[in-house]
């Protein structure tokens, strides 16, 4: 590739370059709140991060609404080549783990003392649910030692095998039934959290299984990137148990609940009730944009590495998240991600939000989305 390829346009800079800093210096903003109760005592830092998430970030996400732009396509090939926003997802991780263990520290101080387990349990493990976006970031990516970092930020939750399960689960059977990460219309979300968690699981270690056997190799030999990844977290959490104590080991199980609850609600809302069409073959379409929700609204998006362009994700999903496009035929969630949140944690208000949505997509045909069997759009298709 010419170096003139990789030149910026002269007609054109990301207005937002330094705005993504916002991103990765998140973990950082939170490991601050817990020096600041370090050093003064008040428990009221510590839940400065959920205030944040759930209150501050869907105001602004009102106040200032989306940004549509795209970047020009003669953009692209610079934008991606710029290693500026590679290093601001690379910086996450240290400033996650450094978070993480000051954290599991303060847990064990402060053992018997429930409101400052709360707040750090909001705080270590929110950060950590954020951080399994980082590794969504860097585990669709080419380099190796990227997607072993993927690996390295899924470890304090536990949750490593998203790495196989995401890449080469998920991203085939995208928006259709057979995929326990898309949820289906009428589906709330506390049935969808066991389906998808217990679902990615068993997926992981089959799509892992299947892959060894075809090379001659046990399941339970040591290239099982599942178990690679699940060793990962026993020798993290099991030294920081060894040097603080066993009374470590509740918080730690309980920050990772959070995370990984927290990667499951968004998982819930990317997709819901979308479904491919299937081709003559009885296989289901390409990936389209239609078959994401998408979100531009402008602060949950700089917290999130773009995550919320996720139409242009699922068609390149190596793409890095700065050069994500919007579509206009995507459908597009009335708020951000963490808005959206609020909504999901109370099916009634989600489905009235959300069902007349999927509806309106389908041109009111109900039988073109992907319906959840119990639910009363179920009674509906089948009486059509």
């Amino acid at each position: 590739m010419h170096a003139a390829t990789l030149t910026p346009s002269p007609t054109w800079r990301d207005p937002k370059r330094w705005a993504w800093l916002l991103s990765a210096l998140f973990p950082g903003l939170v490991w601050l709140n817990l020096a600041r109760f370090e050093h003064s005592g008040n428990v009221l830092w510590l839940f400065v991060v959920a205030v944040v998430v759930y209150g501050l970030i869907p105001l602004l996400d009102a106040l200032l609404g989306e940004d549509r732009a795209n970047p020009p396509p003669e953009a692209l090939a610079a934008l991606e080549h710029d290693p500026w926003y590679r290093n601001l997802v690379l910086l996450f991780i240290p400033l996650q783990f450094g978070l993480f263990i000051h954290g599991s520290q303060l847990a064990v101080t402060h053992a018997g003392e429930p409101w400052v387990w709360l707040g750090l349990i909001l705080s270590v493990g929110g950060i950590n649910g954020v951080a399994i976006n980082t590794a969504h970031e860097l585990g669709h990516k080419h380099p190796n030692w990227e997607r072993w970092l993927a690996r390295v930020a899924l470890a304090p939750v536990a949750y490593g095998h998203f790495y196989v399960e995401h890449n080469r689960g998920h991203h085939r059977r995208v928006a259709t039934f057979d995929d326990p990460a898309s949820s289906r219309l009428g589906e709330s979300l506390y049935r969808f959290l066991p389906r998808t968690v217990w679902g990615s699981l068993r997926s992981a270690w089959a799509l892992e299984t299947g892959r060894l056997e075809l090379q001659g190799h046990s399941r339970w030999s040591w290239r099982n990137e599942c178990l690679q990844a699940w060793a990962m977290t026993l020798l993290l959490w099991g030294g920081l148990v060894l040097s603080l104590g066993w009374v470590l080991l509740p918080f730690l199980l309980m920050q990772a609940l959070y995370g990984i609850s927290l990667l499951e609600v968004v998982n819930y809302l990317e997709h819901y009730g979308l479904k491919r069409e299937v081709d003559a073959r009885g296989r289901p379409v390409k990936v389209q944009p239609e078959h994401s929700w998408n979100s531009n609204h402008r602060v949950s998006n700089l917290f999130l590495f773009h995550l919320q362009r996720h139409s242009d994700h699922h068609a390149h999903p190596s793409r890095r998240y700065q050069a994500l496009r919007h579509f206009e035929q995507a459908p597009q969630l009335p708020s951000g991600y963490a808005g959206m949140l609020l909504l999901a944690y109370c099916p009634p208000l989600w489905f009235a939000v959300m069902d007349r949505r999927v509806l309106a997509h389908y041109d009111g045909d109900v039988n073109r989305a992907n319906v959840q069997p119990g639910s009363r759009w179920a009674g509906i298709v089948q009486t059509l």
